[in-house]
């Protein structure tokens, strides 16, 4: 096929991202014309409110509030869907990918709830579904999976995949500060939305680590089978009795394989890491991911996780690939993507029942300050099989009460939760127990 000379992109939505992109093809669009050897025009913008005033200056003439029809015009040649949500964003994606369109998104939502049916369309149909900026902002992880680490089998993936989360966590630690005070903080900064429950109850970096593990193990995991935990009941004195024993506390993703037993976890919690590690060091809305390949070993990526520029970033990133598909022979460039990167065995791989996930572990308790607490305490756990590593003991916040800390040797998901619910039940424990994992990642 011949190569266009003018390539059209319609974006819908142009909220804090979809302006970002608008801004930066524009300002470089001389340069990015140059390198790719074509005409770009930003030719329209679907938008709910036409007549609302946008950082971005955009002829009212290149605006619509029509998204399914930008996704349907014959003319538009890239789809970017920069809704977010998954109902309207699925009927503009699914639209362009019939029509055998490129479309590009930032909406890891969709991809996690709609991603095995998006990925058929464009199949079925000869289109491409690009979406780096789904995952780790502007971090090249979605190229690093799919391309650049493409001879690899992935036995750990994990990081910290939510700015937000580890701003918030940052300056606990830092400042000394309640999770309340920093979360009203990130409000006010734009760090986090007015309802944060997406990010700090754990979901958005949960469907982050679907798309991961759909690329490295070619298998859709719903959030729902995924340990799933945020960060809002950590306290201060969380830090503090974590750095006591050598470590801090961060908001991860973990995807671990076990290729001998073909069984695969996925957990996203927040981990204690060694001060030391250097994804420990991670700070403020940063990002990282560390990738452990059977033949690269072990590579680490780190960057800005969310906002403006570090997502419109990852689009453009995208839109450049689109334009690369268009130039050249688009069947030849299915063959070669049509897959994720794992080589996915003819046998797919089963997800790892409790009692097979290991770990260490941190128990917060906030007990009655009587004697022969930690004697029941130690009990219950000796019960489960769970061995005590470590205790220290603090008076509680609340009055006639203790603080028990415990760490444990190894462990599994179902003999600590067992153990969790039979120390919730004890008339002695005051609160419901706080459960972190301990994080023993080789760097």
């Amino acid at each position: 096929m011949s190569a266009p000379n003018v390539i059209r992109i319609g974006l819908c939505g142009l909220g804090t991202v979809g302006q970002g992109v608008w801004k930066h093809i524009d300002r470089a669009r001389h340069e990015l014309e140059s390198r790719l050897g074509v005409r770009l025009e930003l030719a329209v913008a679907a938008v709910r409110d036409t007549s609302k005033q946008r950082t971005v200056r955009i002829p009212a003439a290149k605006l619509t509030d029509d998204p399914i029809a930008v996704a349907s015009d014959p003319s538009i040649d890239i789809v970017c869907e920069l809704i977010g949500g998954t109902d309207v964003a699925r009927d503009v994606t699914l639209t362009a990918l019939a029509l055998g369109k490129i479309v590009v998104s930032a909406n890891k939502a969709l991809i996690c709830k709609h991603g095995a049916e998006i990925f058929e369309m464009a199949r079925r149909h000869g289109g491409h579904f690009l979406f780096e900026a789904s995952v780790a902002g502007g971090i090249p992880i979605i190229k690093a999976l799919r391309e650049g680490l493409v001879a690899n089998r992935f036995p750990l993936i994990y990081g910290i995949l939510n700015g937000t989360c580890n701003y918030i966590l940052t300056q606990m630690e830092d400042l000394d500060v309640p999770y309340a005070t920093v979360l009203g903080d990130a409000k006010r900064l734009g760090y986090a939305e007015a309802d944060e429950s997406l990010d700090v109850h754990g979901w958005d970096t949960a469907h982050k680590a679907a798309v991961l593990t759909y690329l490295a193990h070619g298998v859709w995991v719903p959030t729902d089978r995924m340990v799933v935990e945020g960060i809002d009941r950590l306290t201060p004195a969380d830090f503090q009795h974590a750095a006591t024993f050598g470590y801090g506390i961060k908001l991860l993703a973990i995807i671990s394989r076990d290729f001998a037993k073909n069984e695969l976890s996925v957990r996203v919690h927040p981990t204690l890491l060694p001060e030391s590690h250097v994804v420990a060091k991670v700070s403020g809305v940063f990002n990282a991911v560390s990738i452990k390949g059977d033949v690269v070993g072990t590579t680490l990526y780190i960057g800005r996780g969310a906002g403006q520029d570090a997502t419109s970033s990852a689009v453009i990133s995208d839109i450049v690939d689109a334009v690369s598909i268009l130039k050249n022979d688009r069947r030849a460039f299915i063959t070669a993507r049509k897959e994720p990167a794992a080589a996915v065995s003819s046998t797919p791989c089963r997800l790892a029942p409790p009692e097979r996930i290991h770990g260490r572990y941190y128990i917060r308790l906030t007990v009655k300050d009587r004697p022969g607490v930690l004697a029941r305490v130690a009990t219950v756990m000796a019960d489960q099989r769970v061995s005590i590593a470590s205790v220290i003991q603090n008076r509680a916040e609340r009055p006639d009460a203790a603080s028990l800390v415990l760490t444990t040797h190894d462990s599994n998901e179902r003999a600590i939760q067992a153990t969790l619910t039979r120390l919730a039940r004890l008339a002695s424990v005051l609160e419901p127990p706080l459960l972190l994992r301990i994080g023993d990642f080789p760097e």
